[in-house]
């Protein structure tokens, strides 16, 4: 009970993560850190569904439009980031909330896991070429020879990962599972309070993501996805969906309302994603905005965060 309070926020995406935590930054003095690997990026504005200044409403936000979309950025220089925010937040009294939907990143922060720094060496480009030519499959069973603890967590189809662990081990001589055991020696210095808000009902996110999608594309989404194909973007940055999503109609390949129902499509999978990623931790109090109000739900969430106070 000694170590200092940080409230963190998850969620798949369009469930109402940043509001709920604009509303808890508002009750208890609070500013946000954002956990989202995609809005750490200029530029990367609508697709990634960034708070306006508007909906900010005057909260403090850390770790949005940081960097350059044509640089990398690392879970570990997440994670050092996120540490400096929040220790800015303490020294100031507030509570640092931290909201997001990147599960990798939550759990890294949470878990307080130190991985190896390496410089690239050229690892990646090999593996790609590897799975562009040999398919993914051929990387996930050279994977689940070397790492089967993290092969079994990782979707056969979830090429950025699965080339991410190999180039771990083939850099470090370690596997990620190796560090994470090692890591999870050294407790954080903070307490969590972790609050998931999801539907039980299925269709009610799915029609919030089908929703989003729609005041995207009234945002201004297709001329961002212009700029975006016209600059020169990071491996990481390209992951992000919003963009590739409208590249065939962009192209010609195909009618807008196609590559709309995609991008709706890979909308609802990336949230199915996150599902499974969050349900596998048993220390989150989670809220179902089944038949609630807004009011409701924030109500609910600032009653477990004053059972951690």
């Amino acid at each position: 009970m000694n170590k200092p309070l940080v409230a963190v926020v998850v969620g798949p995406t369009a469930s109402g993560k940043t509001s709920l935590a604009i509303e808890l930054a508002k009750l208890f003095d609070g500013e946000i850190v954002s956990a989202d690997s995609m809005q750490i990026y200029k530029g990367m504005d609508i697709a990634t569904a960034k708070p306006t200044k508007k909906e900010q409403e005057g909260i403090p936000h850390h770790l949005i439009s940081i960097i350059g979309s044509d640089e990398l950025f690392s879970v570990n220089e997440f994670k050092k980031s996120a540490i400096e925010a929040i220790d800015s937040i303490l020294l100031k009294n507030k509570l640092p909330i931290v909201a997001g939907g990147t599960g990798f990143y939550i759990d890294t922060l949470v878990n307080n896991t130190e991985f190896l720094d390496y410089e690239k060496n050229g690892v990646r480009s090999e593996l790609e070429k590897k799975a562009a030519e040999e398919g993914i499959a051929s990387l996930y069973d050279e994977l689940s020879e070397i790492d089967p603890d993290t092969a079994r967590k990782l979707h056969l189809n979830d090429e950025k990962r699965i080339i991410r662990a190999l180039e771990v081990y083939k850099s470090t001589g370690m596997t990620i599972s190796d560090q994470c055991r090692l890591s999870h020696l050294n407790e954080s210095d903070y307490r969590f309070c972790i609050i998931g808000i999801n539907a039980r009902d299925r269709q009610i996110l799915y029609d919030r993501i089908n929703l989003r999608v729609d005041l995207m594309l009234e945002a201004g989404l297709v001329e961002e996805a212009k700029q975006f194909f016209s600059s020169d973007v990071s491996a990481t940055a390209k992951q992000a969906i919003g963009y590739k999503e409208l590249k065939p109609w962009l192209d010609g390949l195909c009618s807008f309302e196609e590559a709309v129902e995609k991008l709706k499509m890979e909308s609802r999978r990336y949230a199915k994603r996150q599902l499974t990623w969050f349900r596998k931790r048993d220390n989150i109090n989670w809220i179902y905005i089944d038949g609630k109000s807004k009011e409701e739900t924030v109500s609910q969430a600032a009653d477990i965060l004053r059972s951690y106070m």
